[in-house]
């Protein structure tokens, strides 16, 4: 079986190990441009050993964004930067990717240390929009339900998006379809009431979600991969459930998606989570073992032997780390050591070598 420092290949990318960092909102860029904050931030983990860096919810429109201080990539401009990041990461042998979000009626809200509330129109924020005019909690404001005419501008951004991302330097591209933002909003039931074909039927309310799919897989690099973030479940009644999840994803392998990145939650305030170590790996285990498509597991994975186990038990084929490469910048070092797996270090920090 292969173990967590077994490397992955995924259509012609290979990964050196199963270890990613997963996507993680900085709240540090000005009008979307990436900076030396995100350069060091992110080098930092590639350094540590991870095999796949991917960015955090890099927004496609200004609109998509969830604050202010979102990493954007709407325009030309942003490249530069972003492309000098992908470069650090590729000369570590770590493989550079980018979360592809937006918002949806999550949008224009302040940082979380600024308190993360929604920013009202007439105090400097923006129109949102949703799949649905229905607002994300009693103290927001409702989001313009979108039309026709912005679907097909989402889809677009999200096109020209993927340009970008080429033009950048990733070598993966991970859509944002989880945590209430604007794609889980049309997959979702409880956030999605249209009565158009983006709503109602389950087959309807992926419309969208398959439209940006095959839009971006057209604009992207054949031989490299295409990720999917779905949230597994809303933990509600009545809303998304893991039979939806495992439905979706047989959807999604025929339509060139290559790995499943398995969240939860998100759209709904207050849902009843039940929040532990590795909470939401059945959930990656669940759509591996059902429609045999690649999946990644998440959520409070936080020691060497825990994500071991998920890839030994074939629970995933992958394991994002958010909060503990925080943490440990080099937990994949640590944790080859801990495991007993001889790994390459950086040259310049082989006389700390253990």
């Amino acid at each position: 079986m292969p173990h967590l420092f077994s490397p992955l290949t995924i259509r012609g990318v290979q990964l050196r190990n199963r270890i990613a960092v997963s996507p993680m909102c900085e709240y540090s860029s000005t009008d979307g441009f990436a900076n030396d904050w995100h350069l060091v931030h992110l080098g930092a983990m590639a350094v540590g050993g991870a095999a796949l860096i991917i960015t955090e919810a890099t927004a496609v429109s200004p609109e998509g964004r969830i604050s202010p201080a979102d990493l954007g990539i709407w325009k030309d401009e942003h490249i530069a930067m972003l492309e000098r990041i992908t470069t650090f990461i590729n000369q570590q042998g770590a493989v550079a990717g980018i979360q592809l979000g937006h918002a949806g009626r999550k949008a224009s809200h302040t940082e979380p240390w600024s308190g993360g509330k929604q920013i009202p129109v007439l105090g400097g924020g923006w129109q949102t929009v949703g799949a649905s005019g229905v607002a994300f909690g009693h103290d927001v404001e409702k989001p313009l339900e979108l039309d026709k005419e912005g679907i097909a501008k989402v889809i677009a951004d999200f096109k020209a998006a993927t340009y970008r991302a080429i033009k950048a330097g990733f070598k993966v591209i991970e859509l944002h379809g989880a945590h209430g933002y604007l794609i889980h909003e049309f997959l979702s039931p409880l956030s999605n009431q249209r009565t158009d074909e983006y709503g109602g039927s389950f087959e309807n309310r992926i419309r969208l979600l398959l439209e940006i799919i095959d839009t971006v897989r057209g604009a992207w690099i054949a031989e490299y991969p295409l990720f999917v973030r779905i949230s597994a479940t809303d933990w509600t009644p009545d809303g998304w459930t893991a039979e939806d999840s495992v439905k979706l994803a047989a959807i999604l392998k025929e339509k060139g998606v290559d790995l499943i990145d398995c969240s939860t939650g998100g759209n709904v305030p207050k849902a009843a989570i039940p929040v532990g170590p590795g909470y939401q790996v059945q959930f990656a285990e669940v759509v591996k073992k059902e429609t045999d498509i690649l999946t990644a597991a998440v959520g409070m994975i936080t020691t060497p032997q825990q994500a071991d186990e998920i890839i030994q038990t074939g629970q995933a084929d992958l394991v994002l780390l958010a909060r503990e490469h925080l943490r440990d910048p080099h937990f994949a070092l640590r944790a080859a050591h801990v495991l007993g797996h001889d790994i390459k270090w950086p040259l310049q920090y082989e006389r700390a070598k253990w």
